[in-house]
């Protein structure tokens, strides 16, 4: 007997429908020679093109590698289900971005005044529509030496593995059409507003609040961290929490993947092949080496095995912490962030009230910790006169705990709303029948040979 096709996945099929007629017939626009927002392709830099072209590749591989990383510590009956919730950003947030999600992140600033002065709190969403304007002349403001269409599929790739992070903690109970509906509300409700406040030239916390956060700090791994904590209270625990890791390799993959792209996210964060560049780079890599080692003894002296998942783990969290200040430190320095976000982490995995409220694979102890760790170790040692609390810039700081009081709070109570939205219109938690049975059978009808 045939099967009836559920309304929601119609809906699904019209909207993507609808979206490739659209581009079909939509009248792209072009820069105009004279405005004053956009140089002349007369000031592109060649070394720059070429590095951003190879950073975008590089964050792009991080989707992939993520979605090792996740899917070979899940068990066995989910491990297609995880990874493929990764793969699907790739689809999914693209054509958002191009539609509507670049717009609200980097359009003119919709916003409030203070003192006088104009700061944005989300982007106009009819400013670069269907990439309107956006083409090979450089933006004056945002990135002066490269073709605006690169910056805006550099910050694309940035946009696609913010979603896919949150997978982990709902791994193994989540609908996947459910997933498929939040991760475009989370994309356009709280990446977008967060993006723009921090990265566009007038964004609220970055030229108000002079937030520092070079990669991604807030706008990536906070914002992913306490929207993850909040699925993870609105699905409830899972019907059996003990699992064993299914392939242990598979992590080891998706770290090597996720450190070798984390340097396009990193040191392609300088939008320019130079000194910034070269040292964010640098910084990236100590300072995962300084978790990865710190995270492995840490464990052996709280009588726990030095483990690969464990040095996996690690690995990430260094990158995770060094993310808003790649730019910003020392190579020294980042060996310290690796440390203390390597042990504060740990703390918050093993911390047994944390682990009662099913956070499958520590998403918020990773990624929201780390975060956090990260953007307060930057506010403290970020060089330059007044840069940070150590460079006498106690005003810095004070904005830098009240920004990230205002992340967390925006990020977690905005994510609570739309996961109860989605769950208004979509239950968000497959029922028990499916759990048991599996979610890669249940839901995709596929299994790991």
């Amino acid at each position: 007997m045939e099967k009836k096709i559920e309304k929601r996945w119609i809906a699904a099929f019209l909207i993507t429908t609808a979206v490739a007629i659209t581009g079909l017939f939509w009248d792209h626009a072009a820069v105009n020679a004279s405005s004053a927002q956009f140089n002349s392709t007369d000031s592109i830099v060649p070394a720059d093109v070429a590095w951003l072209l190879t950073a975008s590749c590089l964050v792009l591989l991080m989707t992939p590698g993520l979605s090792f990383f996740y899917g070979g510590m899940v068990g066995k009956k989910n491990v297609i289900s995880t990874m493929l919730k990764s793969f699907i950003c790739l689809g999914v947030i693209s054509l958002l971005w191009v539609v509507v999600g670049f717009s609200l992140s980097f359009g003119s600033p919709l916003g409030i005044e203070i003192a006088g002065t104009h700061y944005g709190l989300i982007g106009n969403p009819s400013d670069f529509a269907f990439f309107d304007f956006v083409d090979e002349h450089p933006h004056s403001k945002m990135a002066a030496t490269i073709p605006f269409i690169l910056f805006a599929l550099f910050q694309m790739k940035f946009a696609i593995i913010t979603p896919a992070i949150i997978t982990g903690a709902l791994a193994e109970r989540i609908r996947f059409i459910s997933f498929l509906l939040f991760i475009c509300l989370f994309s356009i409700f709280i990446y977008a507003p967060l993006c723009h406040m921090v990265w566009h030239p007038e964004g609220l916390l970055g030229a108000y609040f002079g937030v520092k956060d070079f990669a991604g700090g807030t706008v990536v791994h906070m914002s992913a961290g306490f929207a993850a904590i909040a699925g993870v209270l609105c699905l409830g625990k899972r019907k059996n929490l003990e699992h064993i890791p299914t392939n242990i390799p598979f992590v080891l993959l998706g770290t090597g993947m996720l450190w070798f792209g984390w340097f396009g996210f990193n040191a392609g964060s300088a939008l320019a092949a130079n000194h910034t560049a070269a040292m964010a780079f640098a910084t990236t890599t100590i300072a995962s080496a300084s978790a990865m080692l710190t995270w492995s003894f840490f464990d052996r002296l709280n009588g726990r095995k030095v483990s690969a998942l464990g040095a996996c783990i690690g690995a990430v969290v260094g990158l995770v912490a060094i993310t808003p200040a790649a730019g910003f430190v020392s190579v020294p320095k980042s060996i310290f962030f690796g440390f203390a976000a390597a042990i504060v982490s740990n703390i918050m995995v093993n911390w047994k009230r944390l682990k009662r409220i099913d956070d499958t694979l520590d998403v918020f102890a990773c990624h929201g910790v780390g975060g956090i760790m990260g953007m307060i170790l930057t506010a403290i040692f970020a060089e330059g006169d007044n840069a940070s609390l150590m460079h006498g810039g106690w005003n810095v700081f004070g904005h830098h705990m009240i920004a990230i009081v205002l992340v967390a709070a925006f990020s977690f109570f905005g994510a609570m709303a739309l996961y109860k939205v989605t769950n208004f219109f979509i239950p968000l938690r497959v029922s028990e029948e499916a759990e048991e049975l599996g979610l890669d059978i249940s839901q995709h009808n596929e299994m790991l040979g």
